[in-house]
């Protein structure tokens, strides 16, 4: 029996019909700068494409020429509707959104499942946006891959950093934290507390608030990883909604950061 956990926010958050997302996607992908990086990690923002998609999207570019390397994507973000004390796996057995279904990775469930910190908590996922609304660029960017949805409550950095650390595999295994950064501040103060922000995640800073970044919990944690893995972080665009949705009475802030591994030795 093949559970699925349907799209929620499909024709809300984007376009609910597969041939106009498809094209959105695509577009704002083409849109994004072309720079060379190859990233064990992104953090990318998770609000209605209209307002973060272009910025997320300079983050999923650079996937492009890794289509057929990453074969498994850990994704976690935060809670928004349901509160977990830990980390909420779903009960599904895969995620679908208009362009199709991806199956969620069952031997990295079974890895992670004992620990204290991982429930299965179906509602927690049911109308989550965080995790779906990154699900349309990775279906396009990368070939053919196996999901690992983590919603992302009240954990703290070293429970979230554990969960990493038995995921953390090769280049197969990329990971991905969605997670938007200041809500509902004026414009010009946003963009100081947002570079603020972003400086200490380029400093790999595992102390990050949620009025700083709502997916804070989950960003802490890779942050903690990144920094025992040598990782390096690189901040690849930072707006706001009041840059991509013209209102700058009140704006929400979007950061995309590619974190990469050092040079190995060939």
């Amino acid at each position: 029996m093949n559970l699925v956990r349907p799209a929620a926010v499909a024709g809300m958050f984007y376009p609910g019909d597969a041939a106009t997302l498809a094209s959105e996607v695509r577009h704002m992908l083409a849109e994004a700068e072309g720079i060379h990086l190859r990233p064990k990690a992104l953090v990318a923002p998770h609000a209605g494409y209209v307002y973060s998609g272009p910025i997320a999207a300079s983050a999923y570019a650079l996937l492009k020429p890794l289509r057929q390397v990453i074969r498994r994507v850990v994704l976690l973000g935060p809670v928004h509707r349901v509160w977990v004390q830990g980390i909420a796996l779903p009960a599904a057995d895969s995620f679908e959104t208009p362009l199709g279904r991806i199956p969620l990775d069952q031997e990295a469930v079974l890895a992670i499942r004992d620990l204290p910190q991982i429930e299965v908590n179906a509602t927690a996922h049911a109308m989550e946006h965080s995790l779906e609304v990154q699900l349309p660029f990775l279906q396009t960017v990368l070939e053919d891959f196996s999901l690992v949805p983590l919603a992302v409550g009240g954990a703290t950095p070293e429970e979230v950093a554990e969960v990493l650390e038995r995921l953390w595999g090769g280049d197969e295994t990329l990971i991905v934290v969605s997670s938007d950064l200041s809500h509902y501040l004026p414009y010009s103060t946003a963009r100081l507390t947002d570079q603020d922000t972003v400086q200490h995640i380029l400093k790999l800073d595992a102390h990050l608030l949620g009025e700083q970044a709502c997916g804070a919990h989950p960003l802490n944690g890779l942050l903690l990883v990144a920094r025992r893995h040598g990782l390096r972080a690189q901040l690849l665009d930072l707006r706001n909604s009041g840059d991509t949705a013209g209102d700058k009475h009140q704006v929400v802030g979007y950061a995309a950061i590619a974190l990469t591994e050092a040079e190995r030795a060939h």
